[in-house]
């Protein structure tokens, strides 16, 4: 799949670790596609996750979400021990996703390409073994999702422009 068959959907969900590119296909959603881009920081702890994203999915127009309510059920366990959202809420934010036409695009790189790019970007970057965990959690959220919702994976290491499915 091409870059202009996702940007065929009305919404565009953009997820994976730090570092794999997100931001910058977002970007290109918005300038080449016209895209609004909402990126999802940290949601700080007062809030309640899954109204502050169904609030964002009713929002009319074209949407590209750079990293959202999916990064909660990786980062949570990781680095708090638990997840602020269940599955079954998850599950409920991805079919709003759907329903707008939506997709979701799963980035990934290699470890070190993405260590690599954090120093560049940050100055520094996490270990190699916390990226591996990273990126071994993402791919275990994904695996769930795709038996509900529609999941492309693009790993953007590869020189190819083509998204697989």
């Amino acid at each position: 799949m091409t870059l202009e068959a996702i940007a065929a959907h009305r919404t565009i969900v953009l997820e994976g670790g730090d570092g794999v590119g997100k931001s910058t296909l977002a970007h290109t959603l918005v300038n080449q596609y016209g895209f609004t881009a909402v990126h999802s920081p940290r949601t700080p702890d007062h809030q309640t996750l899954i109204n502050r994203y169904r609030d964002l999915l009713a929002r009319p127009g074209r949407l590209v979400l750079d990293r959202s309510f999916l990064s909660e059920l990786v980062y949570g366990p990781l680095y708090r021990g638990h997840s602020r959202l269940t599955w079954n809420q998850a599950l409920d934010l991805a079919q709003l996703v759907t329903a707008r036409d939506g997709v979701f695009l799963y980035l990934t790189a290699p470890a070190a390409t993405v260590h690599q790019r954090l120093t560049t970007r940050d100055g520094q970057a996490p270990a190699l073994v916390e990226i591996t965990a990273l990126a071994d959690a993402y791919q275990r959220a994904f695996r769930s999702l795709t038996d509900h919702v529609p999941v492309l994976t693009y790993d953007t290491a590869s020189s190819t422009d083509r998204l697989t499915g």
